[in-house]
Protein backbone atom coordinates (compact mmCIF):
# COMPACT_ATOMS: atom_id res chain seq x y z
CA UNK A 1 0.00 0.00 0.00
CA UNK A 2 1.28 3.43 -0.90
CA UNK A 3 1.77 5.64 1.92
CA UNK A 4 1.89 9.57 2.17
CA UNK A 5 4.05 11.64 4.37
CA UNK A 6 2.39 14.10 6.93
CA UNK A 7 3.46 16.94 5.97
CA UNK A 8 6.31 18.30 3.10
CA UNK A 9 8.27 20.62 5.63
CA UNK A 10 12.13 20.76 5.87
CA UNK A 11 13.57 20.44 10.18
CA UNK A 12 13.45 24.21 10.55
CA UNK A 13 10.63 25.41 8.06
CA UNK A 14 7.66 26.74 9.84
CA UNK A 15 4.48 24.97 9.99
CA UNK A 16 2.42 27.61 12.12
CA UNK A 17 2.78 30.62 13.78
CA UNK A 18 1.18 31.86 16.89
CA UNK A 19 0.72 35.41 17.33
CA UNK A 20 4.31 36.42 15.88
CA UNK A 21 5.40 33.25 17.54
CA UNK A 22 7.28 30.89 14.59
CA UNK A 23 7.07 27.20 15.25
CA UNK A 24 8.81 24.82 13.58
CA UNK A 25 8.41 21.41 11.97
CA UNK A 26 10.47 20.01 14.30
CA UNK A 27 9.02 21.64 17.20
CA UNK A 28 5.20 20.20 15.77
CA UNK A 29 6.23 16.91 15.30
CA UNK A 30 7.90 17.01 18.97
CA UNK A 31 4.62 18.54 20.55
CA UNK A 32 2.62 15.55 18.24
CA UNK A 33 4.32 12.59 19.14
CA UNK A 34 4.25 13.80 22.86
CA UNK A 35 0.59 14.45 22.77
CA UNK A 36 0.25 10.44 20.85
CA UNK A 37 2.15 9.43 23.64
CA UNK A 38 -0.48 10.44 26.44
CA UNK A 39 -3.85 9.42 24.30
CA UNK A 40 -6.12 7.34 26.27
CA UNK A 41 -7.57 4.22 24.99
CA UNK A 42 -10.21 4.44 22.47
CA UNK A 43 -9.91 5.05 19.01
CA UNK A 44 -12.49 8.10 18.60
CA UNK A 45 -11.73 11.23 19.42
CA UNK A 46 -13.64 14.32 19.10
CA UNK A 47 -10.98 17.11 18.27
CA UNK A 48 -12.41 20.16 19.46
CA UNK A 49 -9.46 22.35 20.23
CA UNK A 50 -10.16 25.80 18.54
CA UNK A 51 -6.47 26.59 18.29
CA UNK A 52 -5.51 25.80 14.96
CA UNK A 53 -2.58 24.87 15.94
CA UNK A 54 -3.08 22.51 18.84
CA UNK A 55 -6.05 21.27 16.23
CA UNK A 56 -3.10 20.32 13.99
CA UNK A 57 -0.87 18.54 16.80
CA UNK A 58 -4.05 16.69 17.76
CA UNK A 59 -4.71 15.08 14.34
CA UNK A 60 -1.65 14.27 13.94
CA UNK A 61 -1.30 12.70 17.27
CA UNK A 62 -4.51 10.70 16.54
CA UNK A 63 -2.76 9.54 13.32
CA UNK A 64 0.44 8.30 14.49
CA UNK A 65 -1.57 6.51 16.56
CA UNK A 66 -3.82 5.19 14.00
CA UNK A 67 -7.00 7.28 15.92
CA UNK A 68 -10.77 8.29 13.77
CA UNK A 69 -10.74 12.47 14.49
CA UNK A 70 -14.70 12.96 14.90
CA UNK A 71 -15.53 16.63 13.15
CA UNK A 72 -18.85 17.32 14.11
CA UNK A 73 -20.71 20.82 12.96
CA UNK A 74 -21.47 21.24 16.36
CA UNK A 75 -21.19 20.15 20.30
CA UNK A 76 -25.05 20.65 21.27
CA UNK A 77 -26.25 18.13 23.70
CA UNK A 78 -28.21 16.07 21.24
CA UNK A 79 -25.02 15.55 18.67
CA UNK A 80 -23.25 14.53 21.72
CA UNK A 81 -25.31 11.81 22.56
CA UNK A 82 -25.49 11.08 19.34
CA UNK A 83 -21.59 10.55 18.69
CA UNK A 84 -21.65 8.66 21.94
CA UNK A 85 -23.93 6.16 20.59
CA UNK A 86 -21.95 6.22 17.18
CA UNK A 87 -18.84 5.53 18.89
CA UNK A 88 -18.87 4.01 22.15
CA UNK A 89 -14.82 4.50 23.17
CA UNK A 90 -15.04 8.71 21.78
CA UNK A 91 -13.29 10.79 24.25
CA UNK A 92 -12.74 14.39 23.66
CA UNK A 93 -9.36 16.20 23.02
CA UNK A 94 -9.79 20.20 24.30
CA UNK A 95 -7.95 23.08 24.79
CA UNK A 96 -10.52 24.74 26.54
CA UNK A 97 -10.07 24.58 30.66
CA UNK A 98 -14.11 25.25 30.70
CA UNK A 99 -14.79 22.56 28.45
CA UNK A 100 -18.65 21.01 29.18
CA UNK A 101 -18.78 18.36 26.61
CA UNK A 102 -20.84 15.36 28.32
CA UNK A 103 -17.38 12.86 27.03
CA UNK A 104 -14.37 11.88 28.87
CA UNK A 105 -11.79 14.56 28.63
CA UNK A 106 -7.95 15.23 27.47
CA UNK A 107 -7.11 18.42 28.06
CA UNK A 108 -3.79 19.84 25.93
CA UNK A 109 -1.42 21.50 28.20
CA UNK A 110 -0.57 25.04 26.34
CA UNK A 111 3.19 23.98 25.85
CA UNK A 112 3.53 19.99 25.09
CA UNK A 113 7.09 19.71 24.71
CA UNK A 114 9.59 20.39 26.87
CA UNK A 115 12.46 19.60 24.24
CA UNK A 116 12.61 19.74 20.60
CA UNK A 117 14.58 16.73 19.14
CA UNK A 118 12.25 14.66 17.17
CA UNK A 119 12.48 15.45 13.59
CA UNK A 120 10.47 11.80 12.61
CA UNK A 121 7.46 12.57 9.62
CA UNK A 122 4.54 10.16 9.96
CA UNK A 123 3.99 8.40 6.76
CA UNK A 124 -0.02 6.90 6.18
CA UNK A 125 -1.01 4.45 4.37
CA UNK A 126 -3.54 6.03 1.90
CA UNK A 127 -5.87 3.84 3.02
CA UNK A 128 -5.74 5.20 6.40
CA UNK A 129 -8.93 6.78 7.82
CA UNK A 130 -8.44 9.70 9.11
CA UNK A 131 -11.77 11.16 10.01
CA UNK A 132 -15.51 11.30 10.15
CA UNK A 133 -17.37 14.04 9.15
CA UNK A 134 -21.06 14.76 9.32
CA UNK A 135 -23.72 16.12 7.53
CA UNK A 136 -27.49 15.84 8.55
CA UNK A 137 -29.70 13.40 6.92
CA UNK A 138 -33.61 13.79 5.67
CA UNK A 139 -34.50 12.78 9.28
CA UNK A 140 -32.18 14.87 11.13
CA UNK A 141 -30.25 11.86 12.31
CA UNK A 142 -26.72 12.69 11.90
CA UNK A 143 -24.76 10.85 8.65
CA UNK A 144 -21.29 10.17 9.07
CA UNK A 145 -19.13 10.34 5.98
CA UNK A 146 -15.59 8.65 6.43
CA UNK A 147 -12.66 10.46 4.77
CA UNK A 148 -9.21 8.58 4.36
CA UNK A 149 -5.88 9.79 3.79
CA UNK A 150 -4.97 9.05 0.07
CA UNK A 151 -8.00 11.33 -1.36
CA UNK A 152 -7.63 14.14 1.27
CA UNK A 153 -3.65 14.70 0.47
CA UNK A 154 -4.94 14.32 -3.44
CA UNK A 155 -7.98 16.96 -2.86
CA UNK A 156 -5.44 19.88 -1.39
CA UNK A 157 -2.57 18.99 -3.08
CA UNK A 158 -4.88 19.79 -6.51
CA UNK A 159 -6.22 22.69 -4.78
CA UNK A 160 -2.74 24.09 -4.02
CA UNK A 161 -1.53 23.95 -7.34
CA UNK A 162 -4.82 25.91 -8.62
CA UNK A 163 -3.51 28.63 -6.20
CA UNK A 164 0.09 28.07 -7.37
CA UNK A 165 1.01 27.16 -3.47
CA UNK A 166 3.77 25.52 -3.98
CA UNK A 167 6.62 23.83 -1.61
CA UNK A 168 9.59 25.59 -4.12
CA UNK A 169 8.10 28.66 -3.85
CA UNK A 170 7.49 31.35 -0.70
CA UNK A 171 6.07 30.59 2.00
CA UNK A 172 2.75 31.53 2.35
CA UNK A 173 0.91 32.17 5.85
CA UNK A 174 -2.87 31.04 5.96
CA UNK A 175 -4.92 32.94 8.21
CA UNK A 176 -8.35 31.68 8.63
CA UNK A 177 -11.98 32.56 10.10
CA UNK A 178 -12.95 29.73 9.67
CA UNK A 179 -12.87 26.55 12.24
CA UNK A 180 -10.41 23.77 11.53
CA UNK A 181 -13.34 21.33 12.62
CA UNK A 182 -15.18 22.28 9.28
CA UNK A 183 -14.74 20.51 5.75
CA UNK A 184 -13.42 23.77 4.33
CA UNK A 185 -11.43 25.04 6.71
CA UNK A 186 -9.67 21.42 7.50
CA UNK A 187 -8.97 21.43 4.31
CA UNK A 188 -8.20 24.93 2.94
CA UNK A 189 -6.09 26.69 6.71
CA UNK A 190 -4.39 23.22 7.84
CA UNK A 191 -4.49 20.33 5.34
CA UNK A 192 -3.14 22.35 2.34
CA UNK A 193 -0.74 23.90 4.09
CA UNK A 194 0.91 20.61 5.60
CA UNK A 195 1.17 19.40 1.92
CA UNK A 196 2.58 21.90 0.23
CA UNK A 197 4.77 23.96 2.27
CA UNK A 198 3.05 26.59 3.92
CA UNK A 199 2.03 28.16 7.08
CA UNK A 200 -1.24 28.76 9.11
CA UNK A 201 -2.25 30.89 11.94
CA UNK A 202 -2.97 29.41 14.92
CA UNK A 203 -5.99 32.08 15.67
CA UNK A 204 -9.35 31.89 14.61
CA UNK A 205 -10.22 35.71 14.62
CA UNK A 206 -13.85 36.61 13.93
CA UNK A 207 -14.25 40.60 14.31
CA UNK A 208 -12.91 42.87 11.42
CA UNK A 209 -10.14 44.08 14.31
CA UNK A 210 -9.04 41.06 15.39
CA UNK A 211 -8.65 39.81 11.75
CA UNK A 212 -6.20 42.60 11.58
CA UNK A 213 -4.38 42.32 14.52
CA UNK A 214 -3.81 38.89 13.34
CA UNK A 215 -2.74 39.34 9.75
CA UNK A 216 -0.39 42.23 11.00
CA UNK A 217 1.42 39.93 13.67
CA UNK A 218 2.61 37.49 10.32
CA UNK A 219 4.86 38.13 7.44
CA UNK A 220 3.81 37.96 3.97
CA UNK A 221 2.77 36.84 1.73
CA UNK A 222 -0.39 36.28 3.39
CA UNK A 223 -3.57 34.30 2.43
CA UNK A 224 -6.97 35.07 4.16
CA UNK A 225 -9.02 32.16 4.45
CA UNK A 226 -12.98 33.40 5.15
CA UNK A 227 -16.65 33.44 4.28
CA UNK A 228 -18.97 35.90 3.26
CA UNK A 229 -20.60 36.83 6.00
CA UNK A 230 -16.75 37.90 7.43
CA UNK A 231 -15.78 39.67 4.22
CA UNK A 232 -19.08 41.91 3.92
CA UNK A 233 -18.37 43.10 7.94
CA UNK A 234 -14.85 43.72 6.87
CA UNK A 235 -16.21 46.17 3.61
CA UNK A 236 -18.50 47.67 6.15
CA UNK A 237 -15.80 48.26 8.53
CA UNK A 238 -13.88 51.60 8.54
CA UNK A 239 -10.40 50.40 9.58
CA UNK A 240 -6.91 49.88 7.93
CA UNK A 241 -6.20 46.08 6.93
CA UNK A 242 -2.34 44.71 6.78
CA UNK A 243 -1.24 43.71 3.14
CA UNK A 244 -3.31 40.65 1.79
CA UNK A 245 -1.79 38.56 -1.16
CA UNK A 246 -4.91 36.16 -1.65
CA UNK A 247 -8.32 35.74 -0.58
CA UNK A 248 -10.35 32.68 -0.20
CA UNK A 249 -13.78 32.39 0.01
CA UNK A 250 -16.20 29.26 0.85
CA UNK A 251 -19.80 28.00 2.58
CA UNK A 252 -21.57 30.35 0.82
CA UNK A 253 -22.10 31.87 -2.83
CA UNK A 254 -20.28 35.15 -2.74
CA UNK A 255 -21.39 37.85 -5.14
CA UNK A 256 -19.52 39.03 -8.27
CA UNK A 257 -20.22 42.75 -6.61
CA UNK A 258 -18.71 41.68 -2.72
CA UNK A 259 -15.92 39.72 -4.36
CA UNK A 260 -14.93 43.07 -6.68
CA UNK A 261 -14.98 44.82 -3.83
CA UNK A 262 -13.01 42.84 -1.53
CA UNK A 263 -10.19 42.55 -4.23
CA UNK A 264 -10.03 46.38 -4.50
CA UNK A 265 -10.28 46.66 -0.65
CA UNK A 266 -7.24 44.50 -0.26
CA UNK A 267 -5.59 44.55 -3.43
CA UNK A 268 -5.60 41.35 -3.68
CA UNK A 269 -7.10 38.17 -5.84
CA UNK A 270 -10.32 36.72 -4.57
CA UNK A 271 -11.01 32.63 -5.12
CA UNK A 272 -14.18 31.22 -4.25
CA UNK A 273 -13.83 26.95 -3.79
CA UNK A 274 -16.92 25.22 -3.80
CA UNK A 275 -17.23 21.79 -2.33
CA UNK A 276 -19.39 19.89 -0.13
CA UNK A 277 -18.75 17.97 3.15
CA UNK A 278 -19.39 14.23 1.11
CA UNK A 279 -16.96 15.22 -1.39
CA UNK A 280 -14.86 18.16 -0.17
CA UNK A 281 -13.50 20.67 -2.31
CA UNK A 282 -13.66 20.34 -6.05
CA UNK A 283 -13.93 23.59 -7.64
CA UNK A 284 -12.62 27.39 -7.89
CA UNK A 285 -12.98 30.69 -9.72
CA UNK A 286 -12.21 34.33 -9.72
CA UNK A 287 -15.59 35.31 -8.91
CA UNK A 288 -14.95 38.96 -9.99
CA UNK A 289 -14.12 37.87 -13.34
CA UNK A 290 -16.46 35.05 -14.49
CA UNK A 291 -19.22 33.08 -12.98
CA UNK A 292 -18.04 29.73 -14.04
CA UNK A 293 -16.72 27.06 -11.59
CA UNK A 294 -13.30 24.87 -12.49
CA UNK A 295 -13.27 21.28 -11.46
CA UNK A 296 -10.21 19.95 -10.23
CA UNK A 297 -8.15 17.57 -12.19
CA UNK A 298 -9.86 14.74 -13.07
CA UNK A 299 -13.42 15.38 -11.14
CA UNK A 300 -16.09 14.73 -13.35
CA UNK A 301 -19.64 15.94 -13.05
CA UNK A 302 -22.83 14.12 -14.70
CA UNK A 303 -26.41 14.86 -15.08
CA UNK A 304 -28.77 11.57 -13.70
CA UNK A 305 -32.69 11.96 -13.57
CA UNK A 306 -32.23 15.93 -12.95
CA UNK A 307 -29.63 15.26 -10.37
CA UNK A 308 -25.66 15.96 -10.59
CA UNK A 309 -23.51 13.60 -9.60
CA UNK A 310 -19.63 14.29 -8.46
CA UNK A 311 -17.32 11.62 -9.28
CA UNK A 312 -13.75 10.63 -10.34
CA UNK A 313 -10.29 12.25 -8.60
CA UNK A 314 -10.14 11.96 -4.71
CA UNK A 315 -14.29 11.45 -4.76
CA UNK A 316 -14.26 7.92 -3.42
CA UNK A 317 -18.02 6.77 -4.22
CA UNK A 318 -19.98 9.07 -6.83
CA UNK A 319 -21.63 11.79 -4.68
CA UNK A 320 -25.37 13.48 -5.52
CA UNK A 321 -25.25 17.28 -5.31
CA UNK A 322 -27.53 19.65 -3.40
CA UNK A 323 -27.55 22.02 -5.98
CA UNK A 324 -28.68 22.95 -9.06
CA UNK A 325 -26.01 22.54 -11.60
CA UNK A 326 -25.58 24.14 -15.33
CA UNK A 327 -22.66 21.66 -16.64
CA UNK A 328 -20.65 23.56 -19.44
CA UNK A 329 -17.56 22.79 -21.46
CA UNK A 330 -14.06 22.89 -20.61
CA UNK A 331 -14.56 21.05 -17.32
CA UNK A 332 -16.63 24.37 -15.98
CA UNK A 333 -20.12 24.76 -14.55
CA UNK A 334 -22.70 27.39 -13.12
CA UNK A 335 -24.61 27.10 -9.96
CA UNK A 336 -28.12 27.80 -9.71
CA UNK A 337 -29.01 27.45 -5.72
CA UNK A 338 -29.79 24.88 -3.38
CA UNK A 339 -31.98 22.02 -5.09
CA UNK A 340 -34.32 22.38 -1.44
CA UNK A 341 -34.12 26.08 -2.02
CA UNK A 342 -36.27 26.24 -5.29
CA UNK A 343 -39.56 28.06 -4.83
CA UNK A 344 -42.46 28.17 -7.13
CA UNK A 345 -45.35 30.75 -6.55
CA UNK A 346 -47.84 30.86 -9.23
CA UNK A 347 -45.82 29.30 -12.29
CA UNK A 348 -42.80 31.45 -11.37
CA UNK A 349 -39.86 29.91 -10.23
CA UNK A 350 -36.56 31.32 -8.22
CA UNK A 351 -34.63 30.37 -5.55
CA UNK A 352 -34.01 31.77 -1.61
CA UNK A 353 -30.38 32.07 -3.05
CA UNK A 354 -31.17 34.00 -5.68
CA UNK A 355 -33.90 36.21 -3.39
CA UNK A 356 -31.32 36.14 -0.83
CA UNK A 357 -28.33 37.88 -3.23
CA UNK A 358 -30.99 40.30 -4.26
CA UNK A 359 -31.84 41.47 -0.61
CA UNK A 360 -28.35 42.15 0.49
CA UNK A 361 -27.66 43.67 -2.57
CA UNK A 362 -29.76 46.37 -1.21
CA UNK A 363 -27.89 49.43 -0.54
CA UNK A 364 -27.92 49.77 3.33
CA UNK A 365 -28.35 46.29 3.92
CA UNK A 366 -25.83 44.69 6.34
CA UNK A 367 -27.65 40.87 6.80
CA UNK A 368 -30.62 39.56 5.99
CA UNK A 369 -32.66 35.82 5.08
CA UNK A 370 -35.12 34.90 3.11
CA UNK A 371 -37.62 32.28 4.43
CA UNK A 372 -40.77 30.14 3.58
CA UNK A 373 -43.39 30.85 5.96
CA UNK A 374 -44.23 27.62 7.80
CA UNK A 375 -47.14 29.68 10.19
CA UNK A 376 -50.58 29.76 9.61
CA UNK A 377 -49.86 32.56 7.23
CA UNK A 378 -47.87 30.30 4.86
CA UNK A 379 -50.32 29.51 1.90
CA UNK A 380 -53.36 31.65 0.38
CA UNK A 381 -56.86 30.42 0.28
CA UNK A 382 -55.44 29.22 -3.20
CA UNK A 383 -52.56 27.27 -1.59
CA UNK A 384 -49.88 29.65 -2.79
CA UNK A 385 -46.21 29.44 -0.66
CA UNK A 386 -45.72 32.64 0.75
CA UNK A 387 -42.28 34.17 1.25
CA UNK A 388 -40.67 36.65 4.53
CA UNK A 389 -37.42 37.76 5.20
CA UNK A 390 -35.47 39.23 8.06
CA UNK A 391 -32.89 41.88 7.52
CA UNK A 392 -30.62 44.10 9.54
CA UNK A 393 -30.34 47.75 8.20
CA UNK A 394 -29.85 49.97 10.80
CA UNK A 395 -31.58 53.42 10.02
CA UNK A 396 -32.84 52.49 7.02
CA UNK A 397 -36.81 52.07 6.52
CA UNK A 398 -38.42 48.78 5.40
CA UNK A 399 -40.57 51.02 2.73
CA UNK A 400 -37.01 52.20 1.60
CA UNK A 401 -35.88 48.04 0.97
CA UNK A 402 -39.41 47.08 -0.15
CA UNK A 403 -39.03 49.68 -3.29
CA UNK A 404 -35.76 48.85 -3.99
CA UNK A 405 -36.60 44.57 -3.62
CA UNK A 406 -39.60 46.27 -6.37
CA UNK A 407 -36.70 46.81 -8.91
CA UNK A 408 -34.62 43.86 -8.45
CA UNK A 409 -37.56 40.73 -7.94
CA UNK A 410 -40.68 39.73 -9.41
CA UNK A 411 -43.89 40.79 -7.19
CA UNK A 412 -44.76 37.26 -6.65
CA UNK A 413 -41.54 36.65 -4.76
CA UNK A 414 -41.76 40.04 -2.34
CA UNK A 415 -40.94 39.00 1.62
CA UNK A 416 -44.63 39.61 3.39
CA UNK A 417 -43.73 40.81 5.89
CA UNK A 418 -40.37 41.66 5.56
CA UNK A 419 -39.06 42.26 9.31
CA UNK A 420 -35.80 44.01 10.78
CA UNK A 421 -34.00 42.55 13.31
CA UNK A 422 -30.96 43.74 15.32
CA UNK A 423 -28.70 40.48 13.66
CA UNK A 424 -29.07 37.48 12.21
CA UNK A 425 -27.46 34.24 14.55
CA UNK A 426 -25.26 32.64 12.23
CA UNK A 427 -22.21 30.02 12.70
CA UNK A 428 -18.74 30.45 12.65
CA UNK A 429 -19.27 29.79 9.38
CA UNK A 430 -21.63 32.05 8.17
CA UNK A 431 -24.46 29.88 7.55
CA UNK A 432 -27.93 30.50 9.76
CA UNK A 433 -29.35 26.96 10.88
CA UNK A 434 -33.28 26.40 11.07
CA UNK A 435 -33.64 26.20 14.60
CA UNK A 436 -31.61 29.24 14.83
CA UNK A 437 -34.35 31.02 12.14
CA UNK A 438 -37.25 29.55 14.00
CA UNK A 439 -35.67 31.24 17.28
CA UNK A 440 -35.12 34.28 16.25
CA UNK A 441 -39.05 34.34 14.37
CA UNK A 442 -40.52 32.65 17.19
CA UNK A 443 -38.63 36.12 19.21
CA UNK A 444 -40.30 38.23 16.81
Amino acid sequence: MRKIAFLCHTREAIVAYRGTRAITAQQFLTDAARLASMLPEGRHVLNACSDRYQFAVGLAACLIENRISLLPPTYVPEMIRYLKEFAADAFCLTDNAACDIDLPLVHLPANLARQTGIYDIPTLACDQQVAYVFTSGSTGTPIPHAKTWGPLVTNVRAEATRLRLTATGPQHVLLATVPAQHMYGFESSVLVALQSGQAFCAEKPFYPADIAHALAAVPRPRVLVTTPVHLRALLAYPIDLPAVDMVLCATASLESSVAAATEARLNAPLIEIYGTTETGQIASRRTSQSPNWQLWPGIELAQNHGATVAQGGHIEIPVQLGDLVEILDNDEFLLHGRVQDLINIAGKRSSLAYLNHQLMAVSGVIDGVFYVRKDGGALSQTGTTRLAALVVAPGIAVASIMRSLRNRIDPVFLPRPLQTVERIPRNSTGKITASALNQLRSGI
